[in-house]
């Protein structure tokens, strides 16, 4: 018999899944926790026992999601030996998420922040996690500096805002229209960020 610790550990699961799939498909506003509890067969008490609404739904799935995104990226930069090939870890990485059909990420991404535009009580847990997020980027990438005696073309937080905004604007336009977003393309915006030019073309030799 299932202990009352695993019982709250399966409802949350189901009622995450559950979440997911709709948010996903149908878009956070065009579903109710009512339709999320049918999902999962639980009831909508449950969802405000574990979550505290739809918000904290939401942002459950995504810390979740984020997590596993933030431990595979880790590895991959970590077996990249210098900064040019730590970016293309960074790009391939966030780009098989974003392109998986089957994973929800980026699409769960932009649902919570049109709730946050929408809701200014949720634009608190937004900020927050973003804040959170460039901490980190910024900590991990002033290291890659040090490693290098290579100094960063500005703050390491501020240059989190704008390798966000590259990730998630080439994303928009990758999902609408994969050709429009080559993957060097993308590698070459983030060098561009970084001040890392290419290397210039060797002369033929004689």
């Amino acid at each position: 018999m299932a202990t009352q610790e695993e019982r709250k550990a399966e409802t949350r699961r189901r009622l995450l899944d559950a979440a997911a799939e709709l948010f996903a498909a149908k878009g956070v506003h065009a579903v109710s926790l009512e339709a999320v509890a049918e999902a999962a067969d639980r009831t909508t008490g449950a969802i405000y026992a574990h979550f505290g609404g739809k918000a904290g739904l939401l942002l459950a799935l995504l810390d979740e999601t984020s997590r596993e995104v933030g431990r595979n990226t880790r590895g991959a930069l970590a077996d990249a030996p210098d900064t040019d090939a730590r970016l293309r870890a960074l790009w391939h990485t966030f780009a098989e998420y974003a392109d998986a059909r089957d994973e929800h990420w980026m699409l769960l991404e932009h649902e919570l922040w049109l709730h946050a535009a929408r809701h200014p009580e949720s634009r608190e847990l937004l900020a927050s996690r973003f804040a959170h997020a460039r901490d980190l980027m910024g900590a991990s990438w002033q290291g890659w500096a040090d490693d290098t005696d290579r100094p960063l073309p500005v703050p390491g937080d501020d240059l989190a805002v704008l390798v966000l905004a590259l990730l998630f604007g080439l994303e928009m336009q990758r999902r609408v229209d994969p050709a429009a977003v080559p993957d060097e393309l993308a590698v070459t915006g983030l060098r561009l960020l970084f001040a890392l030019t290419p290397e210039p073309a060797r002369s033929p030799t004689s």
